[in-house]
């Protein structure tokens, strides 16, 4: 309530100021006429001031703004898939059964288009294929995810997190994950009911992971090239990843 009335007591008092200028003027030069043509003609230009500097100027700046937020989102994200997001991508595969399908959905190539991509994202945020706990090592897993989650927390502590929605989902689905694996005293011995549960929890997490880490390998293709040829050469969804360019 106070920030409006300050807001009011402001507007009347560059009225009052406005006012006395117009008064000094009309005890300067005694010529009303001369006064009301130019006020009519900055009335009648008004309309178009306001829309240049409040809707196309605020937008430009907005946008600009916006941008350098994701751009400096986009290395946060590059930070998670270098530290954990890559990793957690190869060790989660072998949780599903058509694991061959996955990877040839999400095996990017350097004649990606935008097209290949948008499928790609399409294809990974409608993950239907059911995973199961059989072929992964969960207490493996659970301390790999456990030494990650300092850095993780780290990564919420960014404000600008606000901006990036997907992103925030996956950090939270993950922490999910950590918090349902470290509940459980042991990882062996789980009745199926468990780790059909546990599974449930690696989906949404393979999911919003998969769709992010193509998303994230679609803007290094556009804008740093030489990080993208290192994504391509060392991604999980290839028969033999490595670094080494042949």
């Amino acid at each position: 309530m106070r920030r409006y009335s300050t807001f009011i007591l402001l507007a009347g008092i560059f009225m009052l100021l406005s006012a006395l200028v117009y008064f000094i003027h009309y005890v300067i030069f005694r010529d009303v006429h001369h006064i009301f043509i130019y006020m009519v003609g900055d009335l009648a230009f008004l309309p178009l001031e306001v829309f240049l500097v409040v809707i196309v100027i605020e937008r430009i700046l907005t946008r600009r703004e916006k941008l350098a937020i994701l751009e400096k989102l986009n290395m946060v994200v590059g930070a998670f898939f270098s530290e954990v997001g890559t990793e957690l991508l190869n060790r989660l595969l072998s949780c599903f059964e058509k694991g061959s399908e996955i990877c040839q959905q999400l095996a990017i190539g350097q004649d990606w288009t935008h097209t290949d991509f948008k499928r790609a994202i399409a294809f990974a945020n409608a993950l239907e294929d059911k995973p199961h706990c059989f072929n992964i090592d969960l207490e493996e897993l659970r301390t790999f995810l456990v030494q990650k989650r300092s850095f993780m927390l780290r990564l919420l502590e960014n404000p600008n997190l606000l901006e990036h929605d997907r992103f925030t989902a996956l950090l939270w689905a993950t922490f999910h994950l950590i918090e349902e694996l470290e509940a459980r005293p042991s990882m062996t011995d789980l009745p199926d009911t468990d780790l059909e549960h546990i599974a449930g929890d690696i989906k949404r997490v393979y999911g919003h992971l998969a769709a992010e880490w193509v998303a994230y390998a679609e803007h290094l293709k556009s804008n740093y090239p030489f990080l993208f040829s290192l994504v391509v050469r060392t991604h999980p969804f290839q028969e033999q990843p490595s670094p080494v360019v042949t």
